[in-house]
C-alpha cells in the first residue's frame, strides 16, 4: 500500500512519502523538490509541472496555472471574475454556468473543465511518486483549504479519480500542519493543553488555525481565513506599480502584451523575495515588449506604503480565529508561521503586534503540509505503525437539512412552507452521523445546504428524494433518514428507513417478556434514554418542527419509543410483543455543479487517450535524439580510433551518409513519427556496425587469447604434474587432456597467423566468441578427468574378542594370566584408532 502525501498548492506542488526511517519529500524529473503546478498543451502533446513552466513563456495563452482557484466555482462567483483577469488563458462560461478553459491541443481547440486539468496536474505528481517509490501509487492523503466547499471537495475527489488517486482523507491544509507539529513533540502533557495559532499565508490565500495540543492528541479549536489575501496579491501590486511606471516613461502597456505580463510578474515576484531582506531592489527586464529594455528600482518601505491595503486585512482572520476558539491573546502560547507568502517582513511585524509575541518558523514552510499529508495517510494506512495521534478535525461551517412541511398540499406549495434544522454546526467533529426522523404518507426531498451562506455563493449544496414508499398501516410512515458528514467533509444523506410496528403474541416468561419487549430487531434499545452523542437529535415531522427532545444515538440506531410490556405472573403467558420492521428506501441523490458518474468515466478515459500520446510523444523524442546521438558520436570516432578500421572510401562514403542524415534532422525529419527514426537509425547501424565489431574485436581479442592459453597450460601443467594427488588418474586419461591442450594449441595458433596476415579494416577471422567457445570445450573435456576424485580405502571390520578359557572367573582374570600379552596392554587395530590418537 503506497502511503503518499500531496500537497496541491496554487502555484507549486509538493509530494511527501512516509519511508521506514520517516517523511521524505520527493524529488520530481528536474531535482527539484517543488513542482510548479502548470499544464501547458502544445500541437503535439502536454507539458505539465516543470516541463509545463518551461513552456509558459513561449505559449502563454495555452498553459493553465492556479487551477486551484478555479475548480469547484461558479462561472460568475465574483472572485473567479477577479481571478481570470489576471490569467493569460481564455477562460469561459459554460452551458451548466461552471468555467471553461480554452485551449490548443493537437492543432485543435479544445475545452476542459478546471476538474479535468487537476487531474492531469494529479497524474504528473502520482508518476513522481512513483518512480520514487518503485511500486504503484493509488492511496494518498491530499491537502485541501479549510474554506474549500462541498463542491469543491467533490471536484478535487472527481480529479484524484480521473488521475487513477484514491484519496483516503481530504485533510485541510492547516491541520496536515498541526499535525506534522505535534506528532513529533515529546513534551505535550496529559492535561494541560498547549494552544498553538498556525498562520499559513500561501500564493492566493490566508489561513489560520488554532489547535490545541495534550499528550497522544490534537483537537482544532477554530478556524478562519481569507480567501484572497497571499504572496500574489503582493506581486499583483508591485506588478500594477510597474506596469503604470513603464506605461509613462517607456511608452509601453504590458496589459497589452501577454508574454510581457508573465515576464514582469516573474520579475515582480523575484523582487519581492529580494525586499524581504534588502530595504531596496533593482528591477532589469532585457527587450520586455518593443524590443525595449527597462529600469526601476523601490524601496521596501514604498513597497510596504504601496501593499497597505492588503496588510490591513491580515488581522481580520487572526481576531475572528481568537472569538471563536474563545480565547484571548494570553491563551495562545505560540504562533507558527508557513506558507511561501509568509516570508514578507510587514506581514511579521503585523503578528507580532497582534499576538505580542514573535512568530516561530520551526517548521519548513513550504512542506510542512505535504508532510502533514503523508502522515496522516500512514495513520491511516495498515503499512506503518506510527506513534499514536489522535487528530480531532471540526467542520469549517454549519450544514442544515431544508424540507417542505407535511401538509396535504406542502409538497405542492412553494418556498412558504420550507423548513429546516441546522444538522452539522460549525466546529462539529469530523467524521460525524446525524438522524432525523419523518413522519409521510409517500416520496418526498430534503435539501442540503449552508446553514450561513454569507461568503458562499451557492447555499444549496444538494437534493435528496427518499422514496417511493407505501405504508401498510397508517396514513403516515415513520421513515428514519441517516445523514453522514464523512472524513472529507462532505455531507450526504447514507440511508432511509421505513419503520412499522407490528404486533406478535409468543409465550414468554415476566422477565424475558421484560427485556425483549425492550430490544429492536436489531438488537438496538428502543426505550433506553440515551444521551445525545454529539447534540444528535431526530427530527419529528409530525408537527414540521425539529423535536429536541426526542433521543438519538450516532450509529444510527434509532429510538422507536416503544415501552416494556409488564407482566403479573412470572410463569408463561401469552404476551404481545411489538417487533419492528425495517425497510430500506430509495435515496435518489443530485448534487448541484457535480460530475455525473457517466461524465467521470469519460474524463477518466480521456486522460488515458493524453497520457499515451504524450508517452509516445516521448518515445518519438528519445527515437530522435538516438538518431542525433549516432550521427554525432560516429562521426567523431571515424576520425579518431575507428580511422585504422574502415578503409578510405567507405570512411568518406559513411561520412557523408552521415551528414546527410544530419541535414535531414533538421529539415524534412524534424517532425517524423518513431517508426521513422527507428528506420533511419538501422540503416545507420547496418554500416557502423561492421566497423564498430571490428573495433571490439581487435581490443577484446587480446585478453581473451591470453585467457585461453592460460585454460591449456593450466590442464597441460596438471596431466603433466607428478603430484601425488593426480596418481590415482590412468596416464591413458592424462594422454587425451594432453592431446586435447595440443589441438586447441594448433587450433589458435593456426588462426592468430591468418589474423595477423590482415589489415585491421578486414573482418576478423579469429572471434573473441570462438576464442571463448573453444575454451569452454576443453575445460568441459579436461575438467572431469583431471578432478577426478581418488578412489575410497576399504573399511575392515574390527577382529572380534577371544573368548575366556574354561576355569576363568566371570571377568576373565585366569585367561588374562594365561596370555602372552595382559589385556590392559593391547593396542587397538589402525583402522579402529582414532585419529591423533597415542598408544595406551
Amino acid at each position: 500500500m503506497s502511503v503518499v502525501g500531496l500537497d496541491f498548492g496554487n502555484e507549486s506542488c509538493i509530494v511527501a512519502v512516509a519511508r521506514q526511517r520517516g517523511i521524505d519529500v520527493v524529488l520530481n524529473d528536474e531535482s527539484k523538490r517543488e513542482t510548479p503546478a502548470i499544464v501547458c498543451f502544445g500541437d503535439k502533446q502536454r507539458f505539465i509541472g516543470t516541463a509545463g513552466a518551461a513552456t509558459t513563456m513561449m505559449n502563454p495563452k495555452n498553459s493553465i496555472s492556479q487551477i486551484k482557484r478555479l475548480i469547484g466555482k461558479q462561472f460568475s462567483d465574483p472572485e473567479l471574475q477577479r481571478d481570470i483577469k489576471s490569467l493569460p488563458f481564455h477562460v469561459t462560461e459554460g452551458p451548466d454556468g461552471y468555467p471553461l478553459i480554452h485551449a490548443r491541443y493537437l492543432g485543435e481547440a479544445k475545452t476542459f473543465t478546471p476538474t479535468q486539468v487537476f487531474g492531469m496536474m494529479l497524474s504528473n505528481l502520482k508518476e513522481i511518486a512513483e518512480k520514487n517509490l518503485n511500486a504503484a501509487v493509488v492511496d494518498c492523503c491530499i491537502g485541501i483549504p479549510v474554506y474549500f466547499t462541498d463542491l469543491e471537495r467533490r471536484a478535487v475527489l472527481d480529479a484524484a479519480t480521473i488521475a487513477g488517486l484514491r484519496p483516503l482523507h481530504l485533510i485541510h491544509e492547516t491541520t496536515a500542519t498541526a499535525l506534522a507539529y505535534g506528532i513529533y513533540k515529546t513534551d505535550l502533557h496529559e492535561t494541560d493543553q498547549l494552544n498553538v495559532a498556525f498562520v499559513d499565508i500561501g500564493h492566493a490565500s490566508m489561513q489560520v488555525c488554532i489547535a490545541g495540543f495534550k499528550k497522544g492528541q490534537l483537537k482544532i479549536l477554530a478556524h478562519s481565513y481569507d480567501r484572497s489575501l497571499g504572496g500574489r496579491d503582493f506581486d499583483e501590486v508591485l506588478f500594477n506599480y510597474f506596469a503604470a511606471k513603464f506605461k509613462e516613461e517607456y511608452k509601453i502597456d504590458v496589459f497589452q502584451n501577454a508574454r510581457a505580463s508573465l515576464r514582469l510578474r516573474a520579475a515582480c515576484e523575484k523582487l519581492k523575495k529580494v525586499l524581504s531582506a534588502n530595504p531596496e531592489a533593482p528591477l532589469n527586464i532585457e527587450c520586455l515588449m518593443d524590443e525595449k529594455d527597462v529600469r526601476s528600482f523601490i524601496k521596501r518601505d514604498d513597497f510596504e506604503q504601496l501593499s497597505l491595503p492588503i496588510l490591513e486585512r491580515v488581522k481580520g482572520p487572526l481576531e475572528k480565529a481568537l472569538a471563536e476558539a474563545g480565547l484571548t491573546v494570553e491563551d495562545v502560547h505560540m504562533v507558527e508561521i508557513v506558507g511561501s507568502g509568509s516570508r514578507v517582513p510587514a506581514i511579521n511585524k503585523i503578528l507580532t503586534e497582534f499576538f505580542k509575541k514573535d512568530p516561530r518558523r520551526t517548521m519548513n514552510a513550504s512542506e510542512c503540509v505535504a508532510r502533514g499529508c503523508a502522515l496522516q495517510c500512514a495513520i491511516l494506512s495498515p503499512t506503518f505503525r506510527v506513534r499514536e495521534f489522535q487528530v480531532n478535525e471540526s467542520l469549517p461551517f454549519s450544514i442544515s437539512l431544508s424540507w417542505k412541511g407535511s401538509g396535504p398540499d406542502a409538497q405542492n406549495s412553494g418556498s412558504d412552507n420550507q423548513l429546516s434544522t441546522v444538522v452539522f454546526p460549525k466546529g462539529n467533529p469530523i467524521p460525524s452521523i446525524k438522524a432525523l426522523t419523518f413522519y409521510r404518507s409517500g416520496t418526498f426531498s430534503v435539501d442540503v445546504q449552508y446553514g450561513d451562506a454569507s461568503g458562499l455563493q451557492a447555499s444549496k449544496i444538494s437534493t435528496y428524494t427518499i422514496g417511493p414508499f407505501q405504508s401498510t398501516k397508517s396514513e403516515r410512515a415513520k421513515v428514519k433518514v441517516k445523514v453522514r458528514l464523512n472524513l472529507h467533509g462532505i455531507v450526504s444523506v447514507d440511508l432511509a428507513t421505513m419503520l412499522e410496528e407490528e404486533e406478535v403474541e409468543v409465550p414468554v416468561s415476566k422477565e424475558s417478556a421484560a427485556e425483549n419487549t425492550k430490544m429492536d430487531t436489531d438488537g438496538a434499545p428502543t426505550n433506553a434514554a440515551v444521551p445525545p452523542t454529539f447534540n444528535d437529535s431526530d427530527v419529528n415531522m409530525q408537527d414540521a418542527k425539529a423535536s429536541d427532545d426526542t433521543p438519538g444515538v450516532e450509529n444510527g440506531t434509532f429510538d422507536s419509543g416503544d415501552k416494556p410490556v409488564q407482566t403479573d405472573s412470572d410463569t408463561k403467558v401469552q404476551a404481545p410483543k411489538k417487533k419492528v420492521k425495517k425497510t430500506n428506501i430509495p435515496v435518489a441523490e443530485l448534487v448541484y455543479g457535480a460530475m455525473i458518474p457517466v461524465d467521470v468515466q469519460k474524463a477518466v478515459e480521456k486522460e488515458f487517450e493524453m497520457a499515451l500520446q504524450d508517452r509516445v510523444m516521448e518515445e518519438t523524442k528519445d527515437k530522435k535524439n538516438a538518431v542525433e546521438a549516432y550521427v554525432y558520436d560516429m562521426r567523431n570516432k571515424l576520425n579518431d580510433k575507428y580511422e585504422e578500421f574502415v578503409t578510405a572510401p567507405e570512411k568518406e562514403g559513411f561520412i557523408a551518409k552521415l551528414q546527410e542524415v544530419e541535414d535531414w534532422l533538421y529539415e524534412d525529419g524534424e517532425d517524423e513519427t518513431k517508426g521513422v527514426y527507428v528506420a533511419k537509425l538501422e540503416e545507420l547501424k547496418k554500416q557502423g556496425d561492421p566497423v564498430e565489431e571490428r573495433y571490439k574485436e581487435y581490443t577484446e581479442r587480446g585478453t581473451v587469447i591470453d585467457q585461453f592459453i592460460y585454460c591449456i597450460n593450466s590442464y597441460r601443467e596438471a596431466a603433466l604434474s607428478t603430484d601425488p594427488k593426480f596418481d590415482h588418474i590412468d596416464i591413458n586419461e592424462k594422454q587425451k587432456v594432453l592431446t586435447e591442450c595440443v589441438e586447441a594449441e594448433n587450433w589458435l595458433r593456426e588462426k592468430k597467423q591468418q589474423q595477423d596476415s590482415l589489415p585491421k579494416y578486414a573482418n576478423p577471422v579469429l572471434l573473441s566468441a570462438d576464442i571463448r567457445k573453444k575454451a569452454e570445450a576443453v575445460d568441459r573435456f579436461s575438467k572431469p578427468i583431471m578432478t577426478k576424485p581418488k578412489p575410497a580405502k576399504p573399511v575392515t571390520p574390527p577382529t572380534p574378542a577371544t573368548p575366556p578359557p574354561q576355569g576363568g572367573d566371570a571377568n576373565g582374570n585366569a585367561g588374562a594370566a594365561s596370555s602372552d600379552v595382559p589385556p590392559e596392554s593391547t593396542e587397538p587395530m589402525e583402522t579402529d584408532k582414532p585419529e591423533n590418537a597415542g598408544s595406551v
